[in-house]
């Protein structure tokens, strides 16, 4: 290392080009990165959806689900498997262990599920979990004039979208679909005993285009093809069928028109609109997405106009600003620092040198690893920013005295390579020592050890390039601007003398500071046990996500009728309300599915709305209006969760039981309980509840006797209750799907059981030979590791997460001995508080291993076992400030918290360390006794201690102190970090002297006893 001080400066032109090219790459680096809101984890997660077309929940769980649970119980490593039978379709989620190769998952998943032996209808569809799957915007397109938006959007904007570098889907809703209705005279078809089946038999064989062998023409193969099409409407009315009864055209039993209709109502404050939903590539930056389809769209202002109701970009934007305003004002704060110091301009420039050198080196060590500028990356640039500039202050401060105290004499670049040779071990062991500290992440597993991993890697390399600034880009610096210093012997020694009297106090009395010190330590510890604990912060949105779900037989139109009442509700609410994105059948992004029976909602509240009352009073009109229409209906208003790993701030309690009566009375129960207490909201129950069907049970020996076979009374039935679908057909210059259906349908139980069926022996009723009742099933079957189960779910209010998941699950356990819960369902309760004890105590274990690897470096560094012992005494008084700076801020203990716990590990040990090693020095160097070369060392220390920790925490205040939305990971952090750091540099500055002066007692008699008799 000294060595590098040398060299850079025999050649300080070489190392300002380096630095500047270091600049320029940083800043080209920055530049280019990826911007989005959180780390690009692909979560160990797979997402299995078999669909399974017209089959019910139940026939789904026992023909799909059940034997594909079976095969997938054969996956090494999976954690959980969970799944929902809905009707036509099965959902799966497995969950893997974070050190899990998801791609092998995947093709193994697959191959396994190939070997399931599904019905031969079925499709099945695997993909991994990712934050890229989540929409990045939410748009409503509306018209202006007299342009067809379904039109423009499908012929001209939807290409251009998709050429979008980075964007990987655009799914629409609230589009018309051109169909060609077939609707057929039921009574008539019925005479002429012409069926659906038959019609659309008929339409298919008008469509032929067949070889039909060749021709020879003179030695010459010609082949011969025979076609037949359709190619009107008019030619379609024409088609006659042949019955016993003679002919008939279709024109004369059914009527043919092309029609319009919507497969889902989409809105925008109560106006209809077409929505596009956009989500990017896993790897793509966020921001240029967002931006390209702003661009696009604007490309079309003359024709249409837009709407944004759910945007990411826009939070993406305002967290990264949010996050480079504060590390900038961090930056100035801690540059006035430093001026307090120094109380010179040009030292306080070389000082601060290090902050923009050592980031945008971060920035060029992020583009080369892919990793993307997001909260955590940033946050990590920003709680970094008063830390990198410690080590060129301790050297920039050591060569302002040594050329103040000079005679002006000395060769100038040989002080300046003393004086950074001087505090260079100390500066390398305690850039070292805060470095090393970050690699027990690795042993916190799951979400928190991957979301944190990009944040530590960012510090590590802005820390590793401050030491190189320090004794490279430092020296050249002040050999070059204190050429005219002039020597100044009367330095202000008013601080120092009162410290001096303080620590010769101090030294005197050990056991009265070391008892203090331990009182001080076990109250904190004692205070600690008052803190809230929870996962992360709760950070307060302005976004409500609504959803109503009616009964799973409610038509698509009816839906949309008890919609308009909520969003009339909505809109009238304009103190409060913003905005309104509404959904009505459309598709779940998450899921795929899309569910007549269902309406979602963006609600954007104003600035001034308080998200958690406006809840409450939604939650009860909307009851009102749901509930009118029946009483089984769903209604789940939650604000929307802001990015980052899970909040895990939620009780699930998850209830066990093949008797799906029982298992239905104690979710119901459970539910019921959680709702009353006071400190959950959100409360969900992912029970369904049964819907009414009707259930057609054929007896096979009359079905024998009749010649009738189940199939066809399946296709009979089917085509009376459903349209039949011909597929899409070319006719009149226009390309539209084509659907058949009657003009009226069995309207009952008793209508259905006397429908005809035409079996060998003539038409039969079909209660000749089948019963028809009505039954109620459920209309998802939710498993568990396949087992059948139902959970109930809340999130817990502010941020006593781990008190309040405690009390909770009591509580449930208390329904059993009361009855509430019947005896054969079985409930495990588990909390968000779990996971977080679980984080807590992997974190407290990386700081065990960290305080170990920072004393096997120290170990390294000086080469004796007391000193680091000496150094680390300093670590006791960290928790005294941390948690009082949690205290005074109103701040839980989190995982972020716990991040700034290990972060003072390393930071802390930074003080000890320069002044440890100037004792050294005095001692080994310059032959001072043990209780001289501690006073003088503390003298000497003082001010680039107090210069290091004041720019440290100077540059966190802003962090501490926002407001801003986007800080949630770094505010407790900085808290932390400013309150330990400053409990631990004050009193650090008296406790390790004491403790120094203990481990060398020994030394301190021998020195005592040699001095007597030279004094007498």
């Amino acid at each position: 290392m000294k060595s590098a001080t040398k060299f850079s400066l025999k050649n300080p032109v070489a190392i300002i080009i380096l630095s500047f090219l270091f600049v320029l790459g940083g800043l080209y680096s920055f530049s280019s990165l990826k911007v989005d809101l959180l780390p690009d984890i692909t979560f160990p997660q797979l997402s299995v959806q078999v669909v399974y077309p017209g089959a019910s929940p139940q026939d789904v769980n026992e023909q799909v689900t059940t034997p594909v649970e079976e095969q997938l119980k054969g996956l090494q490593n999976v954690d959980t498997i969970t799944s929902t039978s809905y009707e036509s379709i099965a959902i799966f989620n497995l969950q893997f262990p974070f050190d899990t190769n998801m791609d092998e998952m995947e093709e193994e998943a697959r191959r396994l599920i190939e070997n399931a032996n599904l019905p031969e209808s079925t499709a099945v569809t695997i993909n991994q979990f990712s934050f890229g799957a989540f929409p990045i915007y939410n748009i409503s397109l509306f018209p202006k004039g007299d342009t067809d938006v379904n039109v423009l959007y499908e012929s001209e904007i939807l290409p251009k979208l998709k050429k979008i570098n980075g964007l990987n889907n655009v799914t629409v809703g609230g589009t018309k679909e051109e169909l060609l209705q077939i609707t057929v005279d039921r009574k008539k078809a019925t005479q002429y005993g012409i069926s659906l089946t038959k019609i659309k038999e008929a339409i298919n064989g008008m469509f032929l285009s067949f070889p039909a062998g060749s021709l020879e023409d003179n030695a010459v193969q010609v082949p011969v093809r025979v076609e037949q099409k359709i190619e009107t409407i008019e030619q379609l009315k024409e088609m006659t069928f042949t019955t016993a009864r003679g002919s008939i055209a279709l024109s004369e039993i059914a009527t043919v028109s092309p029609v319009t209709e919507k497969v889902a109502y989409t809105r925008y404050n109560m106006q209809d609109t077409v929505q596009i939903v956009v989500t990017k590539k896993q790897d793509a930056n966020t921001v240029e997405v967002s931006d390209s389809v702003i661009e696009i769209l604007e490309s079309y202002s003359s024709e249409l106009d837009y709407s944004i109701g759910f945007d990411q970009a826009t939070g993406i934007k305002k967290s990264v600003n949010t996050l480079i305003k504060e590390g900038l004002f961090g930056a100035l704060f801690a540059s006035l620092a430093v001026l307090l110091f120094l109380r010179n301009f040009r030292a306080t420039f070389i000082a601060i040198l290090s902050i923009p050198l050592s980031l945008l080196a971060s920035s060029i060590f992020l583009a080369q690893l892919g990793i993307t500028l997001n909260i955590m990356t940033l946050g990590g640039m920003a709680v970094a920013v008063g830390r990198v500039v410690d080590d060129s202050i301790v050297v920039i401060e050591n060569i302002f005295r040594r050329i103040r105290k000079s005679t002006g004499e000395e060769d100038r670049i040989e002080l300046i390579v003393d004086s950074t040779k001087e505090i260079l071990k100390a500066i390398t062991s305690s850039t070292l020592t805060t470095i090393v500290v970050f690699l027990p992440l690795g042993l916190v597993g799951g979400i928190t050890g991957e979301f944190f991993m990009p944040f530590a890697l960012t510090i590590i390399v802005a820390l590793f390039m401050s030491l190189l600034v320090s004794i490279t880009l430092v020296p050249i610096l002040a050999n070059s601007s204190f050429k005219t210093v002039v020597p100044d012997e009367s330095e202000n020694k008013k601080l120092q003398n009162i410290y001096t009297s303080i620590m010769k106090k101090a030294l005197n009395m050990k056991a009265l500071v070391i008892t203090i010190s331990l009182v001080l330590l076990a109250g904190s510890i004692g205070i600690a046990t008052t803190l809230d604990a929870t996962f992360l912060p709760n950070e307060k949105q302005k976004t409500i996500v609504a959803k109503i779900e009616l009964p799973a037989a409610t038509s698509l139109e009816k839906t949309n009728e008890i919609s308009l009442k909520i969003e009339t509700l909505l809109a009238n609410r304009e103190d409060t309300i913003q905005d309104v994105t509404t959904g009505v059948g459309s598709r779940d992004y998450s899921t795929g599915i899309s569910r007549k029976n269902v309406a979602s909602y963006f609600i954007n509240l104003t600035d001034s709305a308080d998200i958690d009352k406006e809840i409450k009073v939604l939650e009860e009109e909307f009851q009102k209006i749901i509930f009118a229409f029946d009483k089984n209906s769903v209604i789940s208003l939650t604000e929307l969760q802001s990015g980052g790993p899970p909040s895990s701030n939620n009780v699930d309690i998850d209830l066990y039981s093949t008797d799906l009566d029982a298992l239905q009375e104690a979710a119901t129960a459970v539910e019921a309980y959680m709702n009353e207490h006071e400190s959950l909201k959100y409360v969900t129950n992912n029970m369904q509840d049964k819907q009414k069907q009707v259930l057609v049970e054929i007896d096979p020996k009359k079905a024998s006797a009749y010649g009738v076979s189940g199939y066809m009374v399946l296709g009979m039935i089917a085509e009376q209750t459903k349209p039949v679908s011909v597929g899409d057909l070319t006719l009149s210059g226009t390309e539209r799907y084509v659907r058949i259906a009657y003009d009226q349908g069995p309207s009952s139980a008793t209508e259905l059981e006397n429908m005809t069926i035409f079996s060998s022996n003539g038409p039969i009723a079909l209660k000749d030979f089948a019963s028809v009742k009505e039954v109620e099933n459920v209309s998802a079957i939710q498993k568990l590791d396949g087992k059948i189960f139902a959970r109930v779910s809340a999130q817990v209010y502010g941020n006593s997460l781990v008190a309040v998941s405690s009390e909770v699950v009591d509580g449930v356990k208390a329904l059993v001995g009361e009855g509430k819960i019947p005896a054969n369902v079985s409930l495990e309760a588990g909390s968000g508080g779990d996971e977080t004890m679980k984080t807590f105590a992997d974190l407290g274990l990386a700081m065990i291993v960290a305080i170990g690897l920072v004393y096997l470096t120290m170990l390294i560094t000086f080469g004796q076992a007391r000193i680091p012992f000496i150094i680390l005494s300093s670590l006791i008084f960290v928790p005294i400030g941390a948690i009082l700076g949690l205290l005074a801020v109103d701040e839980p203990l989190s995982v972020s918290a716990m991040i700034g716990v290990l972060m003072l590990i390393g930071i802390v040990t930074t003080n000890a360390i320069v002044l440890v090693d100037r004792i050294g020095q005095n001692r080994y160097e310059k032959g001072m006794k043990v209780r001289e070369a501690v006073i003088e060392a503390g003298q000497t220390r003082l001010r680039p201690i107090l210069m290091t920790a004041l720019a440290t925490i100077a540059a966190l205040l802003p962090l501490a102190f926002t407001t801003s939305e986007g800080t949630l990971i770094s505010k407790g952090l900085a808290v932390v970090v400013i309150g330990g750091l400053t409990t631990s540099t004050l009193l650090t500055l008296i406790i390790v002297p004491v403790l120094y002066e203990l481990f060398y007692r020994k030394q301190i008699k021998r020195e005592l006893e040699l001095s007597s008799p030279e004094q007498s």
